[in-house]
């Protein structure tokens, strides 16, 4: 075996060894148009312990598609973890998981048509509000 050819070996070996860093994104979160929420309040929303921005309730959706790297990004839990968070949510305080939506462009659609509502995509499109691009 050539020495290019155990390199080449080498550096497919590590490159499929790591395939989430190589297509982790951008996560950017939007709202609906009325909606003037802090880029530093979406953590809070998203794991619910903030319910109304300026008189507005929230309607929080997730984003299938994205939401691993939005867990990563944003919320800083796992998948797990962010489960066990609304489980608990929903025992003591009778709160709702967010809605999951399976597409950028469902996200979208729901966001623009719901007032209070926040969402993320990986591209968001001119005519949302983007809050913040993580």
């Amino acid at each position: 075996m050539t020495v290019i050819s155990q390199l080449s070996r080498t550096l497919l070996a590590l490159a499929l060894s790591v395939p989430a860093l190589a297509m982790a994104g951008d996560v950017i979160v939007i709202s609906h148009g009325s909606l003037n929420m802090p880029a530093g309040d979406v953590r809070d929303a998203y794991i619910g312990e903030k319910q109304i921005e300026g008189g507005t309730k929230l309607v929080i959706f997730d984003n299938a598609a994205v939401q691993k790297d939005f867990l990563d990004k944003v919320v800083q839990v796992d998948a797990a973890k962010y489960s066990s968070i609304w489980t608990k949510k929903g025992f003591r305080e009778g709160l709702n998981p967010p809605a999951v939506k399976a597409t950028d462009a469902e996200v979208i659609a729901a966001v623009k048509s719901t007032p209070g509502a926040v969402g993320y995509v990986s591209k968001a499109p001119a005519d949302v509000k983007v809050v913040k691009k993580f």
